[in-house]
């Protein structure tokens, strides 16, 4: 079957330049941690939970609140808040009856600004 796709680069010899091979294996992260990772990237591959991250760089806020400013029903941000819970993104806390949602912490904010200054150049 023909196609007009270009083929990966391939070497035009097999050589193997074990240094640099060894060099390299030596500085992975364990498959374990790439696989969290990887699971990590997951969460943040949804514009939803994206926006109600950057909601709460602003402020910490309840389910009502989130809810108001993104347009979208308390039962589709009380799902979002359960993953990015779940994922150790964001925190809780009780207030009476009302429950106040934050960032777990400052990497939350680094990932994302450096994401959008990738998206942005």
């Amino acid at each position: 079957m023909a196609t007009n796709e270009p083929l990966a680069e391939q070497c035009d010899f097999l050589f193997v330049h074990q240094e640099i091979v060894d060099a390299v294996q030596s500085r992975m992260p364990d498959e374990e941690i790439l696989y969290d990772l990887a699971d990590l990237y997951k969460i943040f591959a949804d514009s939803t939970r994206i926006k109600i991250l950057y909601v709460l760089f602003e402020s910490e806020m309840c389910v009502c609140d989130i809810a108001q400013l993104l347009g979208m029903s308390q039962s589709a941000i009380s799902h979002q808040l359960r993953v990015l819970k779940a994922s150790c993104l964001v925190k809780n806390r009780r207030e009476g009856k009302t429950v106040f949602y934050s960032l777990a912490d400052d990497h939350i904010k680094t990932i994302l600004d450096q994401g959008l200054e990738h998206v942005t150049e």
